[in-house]
């Protein structure tokens, strides 16, 4: 039988150490509230963190993020613990896309209007047969509507049973268009088929991509591995306002039935805390309870049990050359999404030894089809889907190679998926922060963070 030890009431405890809990904490931290992280895992980061590669001793994260202008809560967050310059934005959207001939070509946005930047830069986009290119001005009612009442309201207006795909044709988007842009950012952005995936988060996210700022769309990929740009310096921020960060520690709640005086158990503590944030995902909030899952929350963990899982694969390549000179190039007509090139703008290797080798990250999302597949075999294909795409990859030599999975890296946007919970529960002092509640937003940073800052803020009201 394990012995406890009561400790001091603090306010808040929020399990959990992802985007969602540790922008929870830090918003808590800042308006003065007593914090305490805990987080099952060793490090930090929960499904966006990094770890040491034991061969190479360079520093890689579980799989590649890239963050947008759109994403206003992910950089508030950034900016307050003073690492937003990690990830600078680009000026506009620059996006270079290769298919399987080896064909390049690079979308660039004008820095005009939205949205006839998005069209400024598809008139010039030589990837496009030119009867194509007007056809983004399809999306007029979409736009005009996002910039009369957001993105979100543009988004509600679609059926929820449409997919990305019936969405598509049902705004006469060429193929060429799909297969180029639209299908690439649906794989980017929701983790999953364009036939398969929801047409109603994919809306919102081209609506705040394209709806309202140029800047919106521009991408800033993270220049040092994920727990450097958020998950320790979060920790340090939390730590020095007087709250805590306890890693390794399980904890196990256990809910009042009466009022609202819930405990923690984490280790050998238990934590009194005036308020409780759930930021776990949704496969772990059955494990959550110290008892069996509270009856007014019944209904949320039932929902959490039928949510299906959409899985990422990375493939880290490692050659003797270099083979890319841009950051990231999408892949068009492969099984792998996006190629990224680490040594271009990242500071992985900063105060080591630098591995002369070149890493590229291949990534390919919604990856059911690659899941089971071999080591082998997915750095086979991996390596022949580069060469393909990338001509200079043709003669190098891939010398090392290490694969990532992440059988549960997001949930699944299908139509007809599970409700989201939102971030109060019928439990008076226990909220939900996670990708997964209803932030109306598919499982991206920004929705994590979102959430995150919205528990936060429900939170405060009851202090």
């Amino acid at each position: 039988m394990a012995e406890f030890r009561s400790t001091d009431k603090c306010d808040v405890v929020v399990v959990g150490a992802g985007f969602a809990g540790l922008s929870a904490a830090v918003r808590l931290a800042v308006r003065g509230k007593a914090v305490t992280v805990v987080e099952e895992a060793p490090r930090l980061g929960g499904r966006a963190t990094a770890f040491t590669h034991r061969e190479s001793g360079q520093r890689l994260d579980n799989g590649q993020h890239a963050l947008f202008g759109c994403y206003r809560e992910t950089y508030d967050f950034l900016r307050v613990i003073g690492t937003a310059d990690l990830a600078p934005l680009d000026p506009t959207l620059r996006l270079t896309m290769a298919d399987a001939r080896g064909r390049t070509s690079t979308l660039t946005c004008p820095a005009w209007p939205p949205p006839w930047h998005l069209v400024g830069g598809l008139l010039k986009w030589n990837a496009l047969p030119l009867r194509d290119r007007f056809a983004a001005t399809r999306l007029a009612s979409l736009f005009s509507v996002v910039r009369r009442e957001g993105a979100e309201a543009a988004a509600a207006r679609v059926s929820p049973d449409l997919t990305v795909t019936d969405w598509l044709r049902q705004h006469r988007q060429p193929a060429s268009l799909c297969e180029w842009l639209w299908h690439p950012l649906a794989f980017a952005a929701l983790n999953q088929d364009p036939g398969v995936a929801a047409a109603r988060p994919f809306v919102r996210v081209v609506g705040e991509l394209f709806g309202r700022a140029p800047g919106a769309a521009s991408l800033g990929v993270p220049s040092v591995p994920l727990d450097e740009l958020y998950a320790e310096p979060a920790a340090r921020f939390i730590e020095s306002r007087g709250g805590n960060v306890l890693r390794g520690t399980t904890a196990l709640v256990d809910v009042d039935p009466v009022g609202r005086e819930h405990r923690v158990y984490a280790g050998e503590d238990i934590l009194c805390p005036g308020a409780v944030i759930s930021a776990v995902p949704w496969h772990a909030f059955d494990r959550l309870w110290r008892h069996e899952v509270p009856e007014r929350l019944a209904g949320i963990a039932e929902a959490a049990r039928q949510m299906e899982a959409a899985p990422i694969v990375t493939v880290n390549l490692w050659f003797d050359r270099p083979v890319m000179t841009e950051r990231q190039v999408g892949l068009v007509g492969t099984q792998f999404h996006w190629a990224f090139h680490k040594d271009v703008g990242c500071r992985f290797d900063e105060g080591r030894q630098k591995d002369t080798r070149r890493l590229y990250s291949l990534v390919a999302s919604g990856a059911e089809g690659l899941l089971r597949q071999e080591n082998y075999e997915l750095a086979a294909l991996a390596e022949r889907e580069l060469r393909a795409c990338v001509p200079d990859a043709a003669a190098a030599v891939c010398e090392r190679s290490l694969v990532v999975r992440e059988s549960r890296a997001t949930f699944s946007l299908a139509p007809g998926a599970p409700p989201r919970p939102s971030t109060q529960t019928q439990v008076p002092g226990i909220f939900l922060a996670g990708d997964w509640t209803d932030t109306r937003l598919p499982g991206t940073i920004e929705g994590a963070v979102l959430s995150g800052h919205r528990a936060a803020a429900a939170a405060m009201i009851t202090l």
